[in-house]
């Protein structure tokens, strides 16, 4: 029988985080998590301890680190714009410092640092391992520049400073419990709402948040210290995906694909609208130039040494509309 242990979880308010923590409990650890006082709470289970915290702050961090044997670390700021990046880096970069400083303090026997896919690549539509990394001042925005950064940062600490860490770097997760939401999530819900006629030539990976969070308990439980592992699923074009989203709602399958260079005026004014008004935009200049490179990834090292496993993405996709479709109305778009 397997020893039950107890474990922290960072983010635990957000969508692959919630799912962390669902199955931690499902597995019968006792789960504590650590969110912002303010955060939504819709995804953390009732029982679940809650510390009202900010990974920011190095006190509130030690406080809720006290006699944790393992701690996943989840919380990030995922937003592929923001009017001050420097929000962002503070989150992903200063964020994941402290969190593993305090690990190392508080004595924790291993640690889940949740990476991204976005610190990889690769050449346009080849499949990219743990192998191809992609250097700092190539990557598109503050997001994955800081999630470069941030991971580097934790290898380092493994190799100098003796952190017990293990890496993971999830693809486009899909699934019920997208409160904010994530990028994926918004497409989906945009497409729900038929604001998605048309697209542009791009890919990406699709994989069921649930099994990001059984590969989270995988990497605690098997994972090697210092190795990266993709958790990722299905690669799909972007047509792919809402071609899927059209045959499960019954809405039109987009007609028209548009090329990215004639959009980039559209996104210019779109941001500056943003930065007036206070919105998060959904095209911006960013995600165009992202949208030029097919991300597709390769797992094999996760299923081979975690014993990774994942459904086919048009189950993860039918659980994201199933999911939008019944959730409030504040959850389908973010402000």
């Amino acid at each position: 029988m397997k020893s039950k242990s107890s474990v922290l979880i960072t983010g635990a308010s957000g969508f692959i985080g919630g799912a962390v923590a669902r199955l931690m409990l499902s597995e019968g650890h006792q789960v504590r998590t650590l969110i912002r006082p303010g955060s939504p709470t819709t995804n953390i289970p009732c029982a679940c301890e809650t510390v009202f915290g900010d990974i920011t702050d190095e006190e509130s961090v030690r406080a809720a680190m006290k006699g944790v044997r393992w701690v996943f670390h989840l919380a990030a700021d995922y937003r592929l714009w923001a009017r001050d990046p420097k929000m962002v880096f503070r989150v992903n970069v200063q964020g994941a410092e402290i969190v593993m400083k305090e690990a190392m303090r508080a004595g924790v026997e291993r640690v889940v640092h949740t990476s991204s896919v976005a610190t990889l690549g690769g050449a346009n539509g080849a499949l990219c391992t743990e192998e191809n990394r992609l250097p700092a001042e190539k990557a598109v925005g503050a997001y994955k520049q800081s999630k470069i950064v941030a991971e580097r940062l934790v290898e380092t600490m493994i190799e100098k400073e003796g952190l017990p860490a293990i890496i993971v770097c999830p693809s486009a997760p899909l699934g019920p419990g997208d409160v904010k939401p994530t990028p994926t999530g918004r497409i989906v819900s945009e497409a729900i709402r038929g604001a998605m006629p048309a697209y542009v030539e791009t890919g990406l990976n699709v994989v069921h948040v649930d099994d990001v969070a059984a590969g989270h308990l995988a990497a605690i439980e098997r994972g090697s210290v210092g190795e990266r592992y993709i958790l990722g699923g299905e690669n799909l074009t972007l047509y792919d995906l809402l071609t899927e989203i059209s045959r499960l709602t019954g809405r039109p399958a987009p007609r028209f694909k548009l090329p990215a260079g004639p959009l980039m005026p559209l996104a210019y004014a779109n941001e500056w609208g943003a930065r007036l008004i206070g919105y998060e935009p959904f095209l911006h200049c960013d995600s165009l130039k992202m949208s030029r490179t097919r991300m597709y990834f390769d797992d094999r090292k996760a299923r081979r040494e975690l014993g990774y496993e994942t459904r086919p993405a048009r189950l993860a996709i039918q659980d994201a509309v199933d999911w939008f479709r019944n959730a409030p109305l504040k959850s389908r778009t973010r402000k």
